[in-house]
């Protein structure tokens, strides 16, 4: 979200400063307010969730819209470290050898773009990239061409819509693993998580990806929200999921929530369990919230003191938003906006 869409939200929302509304989620944000002040904030509600979307159409279920844009091709990076099978999943992907694959680890040098059209049609840009090596390790070695291709990658996930994070089934998690996952959630791009060589785990039984999927995710906390596939590429087993999991991904998104709907879910939210008092008594209070952008979703809380709402209130409301509204596969980004901040770059005074 730029500082215009917010500026712009801002405008819209003066007027709503001074209704009460969700706190404490005692309340309707609209019960108190008279007929004429109720169409006065709707009328600036959709004005709102006009800003900013274009070559846009309401094609999902009650209180959800998606952002249709003509020739958007979303982009697929294949990261991970090297040795992965990366290239492999790529091939067996496209059905043909796009890209080399060897045991050798940093066969792949280049970010290599190919189209790829999925079984209902739906076209993507795949991206191979080269194995991301600790820092430390390409630093000593010496090797400016390593150097060059992860930064390659990096930049990879950068231009990307989605990640497909590749790990491999017997090594696991790695440090480096945690490292790449960080960095795709601050970039701010949808993720699946691909355990790649799935074969290689040997006396499998129902409770093997119970037990595996539960190590991923008390090791990768910063996707504990990215979906998990399980694939042997080399083989072509299950690769198909990949996309069919990375098209799901990219659609949630893209997914825009109704003002009614999030608001609902914030004010059940705040209901079943308010924001902390501080020792002198003040509690946080949350007036109104919009969703301000999408890839990634990022919804704008108007409060009376963002100070007053800790971190730990934070994540309580965005896994809220995730267990009632979905956007599974996405890092979604919760803005705090003080009132008398508003009020002061308004140019108002209280």
């Amino acid at each position: 979200m730029n500082d215009w869409e917010i500026n712009r939200v801002a405008d819209l929302l003066q007027t709503l400063n001074a209704f009460p509304g969700l706190a404490g989620g005692q309340e309707s944000l609209f019960n108190t307010r008279s007929t004429t002040e109720k169409r006065t904030s709707f009328d600036m509600l959709k004005s709102w969730e006009g800003v900013g979307r274009r070559d846009h159409k309401k094609i999902g279920g009650e209180g959800t819209e998606y952002l249709e844009e003509e020739n958007y091709v979303p982009a697929i990076a294949i990261v991970g470290r090297p040795n992965v099978g990366k290239s492999s999943i790529l091939n067996a992907l496209v059905g043909e050898d796009r890209t080399i694959v060897s045991p050798v680890s940093g066969t792949t040098r280049d970010a290599i773009d190919t189209e790829f059209t999925g079984p209902d049609g739906q076209k993507f840009r795949l991206i191979d990239t080269a194995g991301i090596r600790k820092k430390t390790a390409v630093a000593s070695s010496g090797s400016i061409p390593e150097a060059l291709s992860v930064n390659q990658a990096f930049r990879a996930i950068r231009r990307s819509d989605v990640v497909a994070l590749v790990i491999e089934a017997m090594a696991c998690i790695t440090e480096q693993d945690c490292k790449i996952a960080e960095r795709i959630e601050r970039e701010g791009k949808g993720c699946l998580i691909v355990v790649n060589k799935w074969d290689t785990i040997p006396n499998k039984n129902q409770e093997t990806t119970v037990f595996y999927e539960e190590d991923v995710r008390r090791k990768v906390r910063s996707l504990s929200w990215a979906p998990i596939v399980y694939s042997t590429a080399i083989a072509g087993h299950s690769v198909e999921k990949i996309i069919v999991s990375a098209a799901a991904v990219e659609k949630e998104r893209s997914r825009r929530l109704t003002t009614a709907i999030l608001n609902q879910v914030v004010r059940e939210a705040v209901a079943f369990k308010a924001p902390p008092r501080t020792r002198g008594g003040k509690r946080g209070r949350v007036y109104y919230s919009t969703q301000a952008a999408i890839r990634p979703p990022t919804f704008v809380f108007f409060v009376n003191d963002a100070k007053l709402f800790p971190e730990t209130y934070r994540r309580y409301m965005e896994k809220q938003l995730r267990t009632s509204a979905g956007f599974a596969g996405t890092p979604i980004r919760l803005l705090w906006r003080s009132r008398r901040k508003m009020e002061k770059s308004a140019g108002f005074h209280v």
